[in-house]
């Protein structure tokens, strides 16, 4: 049997967000708004990323077509740098190791700093893990 990755820790995967495409980036943002939401990224035309206490989420208008989960190595809530984290690459090969598909990869492009890949769930729904340090 081979052994399998610890992927228990959430500060192995990093923060947890929710990516939503939009319409209508500026409706979106007004409506995240009045539920308390408040900008801490993005460049407010074609993306954008809310926090409300430890929920954060991602509007991205023409990005992408279904919601994604997002998970963010290295982050901790409200962008915060952890100082010790799993880092993407070690996270994608542990899953290939585990017999997991990887999309969108773009971990074999360098040897450490930011770099992402894709996975999907047996029902489809895509999830991102994404590290940008």
């Amino acid at each position: 049997m081979t052994e399998q990755p610890d992927f228990t820790a959430i500060s192995s995967l990093g923060v947890f967000s929710i990516s939503l495409p939009v319409a209508d980036l500026s409706a979106s943002i007004a409506f995240y708004e009045k539920l308390g939401f408040t900008a801490m990224g993005g460049d407010e035309e074609s993306w954008i990323i809310l926090v409300n206490g430890s929920t954060t989420v991602g509007l991205f208008q023409g990005m992408f077509d279904r919601p994604m989960l997002t998970f963010n190595p290295g982050w901790g809530p409200g962008a915060s740098e952890l100082p010790e984290f799993t880092d993407v690459r070690a996270l994608r090969q542990g899953l290939v190791d585990a017999g997991i598909a990887v999309d969108g990869d773009t971990t074999q492009d360098s040897d450490e700093g930011p770099a992402s890949f894709t996975v999907v769930d047996p029902d489809g729904n895509p999830i991102l893990i994404d590290q940008h340090r």
